[in-house]
């Protein structure tokens, strides 16, 4: 039963932040409410759906489908290294996420270059990654709500650009792309690794090694295995 309540509890989160905030629902609402309105709302239906999440993961049956050797645990840990040098990144830097205003007067800089969306990205390879270490039905079905809606979230967010402002949208889409350095590989763009600078390399990297030291105490299991 807890299991079918943490698949409820996914199906929740990821109806919540695809099904409402990513359709034609959500201007239904604002036009109900007002955007402040809406904001608020959606916060505090996000903060639930994400508590009731967290405890019917934590309270699910363990069974588990593998377990992951020693050298996959290392490859796991390196690939969270890019996760979290692509979150600083779309932290201090205009995206389409964080900052589209911004991006109106300049156009696509920086890790915009790289993909159109760097912290849902970071999101997602988080969810991946634990997905695979854990090798735990509730671990897939936790972490997979949070991979499937950093994945319908990405056309979901552009296509709401799209609408919002088509002149910004036309001088973004041709030279950037939603996949990583997919705009790079096609020819359409290219990447200035001046404009990302060396701060998301240096912070990532600190939080990288900070985590990895920390993940036992933190979370009461190691990354890796010496």
């Amino acid at each position: 039963m807890s299991i079918f309540l943490l698949l409820l509890a996914a199906a929740l989160w990821v109806g919540w932040h695809v099904g409402v905030a990513g359709t034609a629902l959500r201007g239904r609402i604002v036009g109900l409410t007002g955007e402040m309105g809406f904001m608020i709302g959606f916060s505090i239906g996000s903060v639930a759906s994400i508590m009731l999440l967290v405890m019917a993961w934590q309270g699910a049956e363990l069974w588990f489908l593998w377990s992951a050797p020693r050298e996959l645990r290392w490859v796991l840990a390196l690939a969270m290294l890019p996760s979290f040098i692509l979150f600083i990144a779309s932290v201090t830097q205009p995206n389409p996420t964080s900052a589209g205003q911004k991006l109106a007067a300049g156009g696509p800089r920086g890790i915009t270059r790289v993909t159109r969306h760097p912290m849902l990205w970071s999101f997602a390879i988080w969810a991946g990654v634990h997905m695979l270490a854990n090798g735990d039905v509730a671990s897939l079905i936790f972490f997979g709500a949070f991979l499937a809606t950093c994945l319908l979230g990405m056309p979901s967010i552009d296509a709401k650009l799209a609408r919002r402002d088509p002149e910004m949208w036309a001088r973004l889409a041709p030279t950037t792309s939603i996949l990583p350095f997919g705009a790079v590989f096609s020819g359409r763009g290219r990447v200035e690794f001046s404009e990302i600078g060396l701060r998301p390399l240096v912070l990532g990297t600190v939080l990288w090694v900070g985590l990895l030291l920390a993940h036992p105490i933190a979370f009461g299991v190691a990354a890796i295995h010496f």
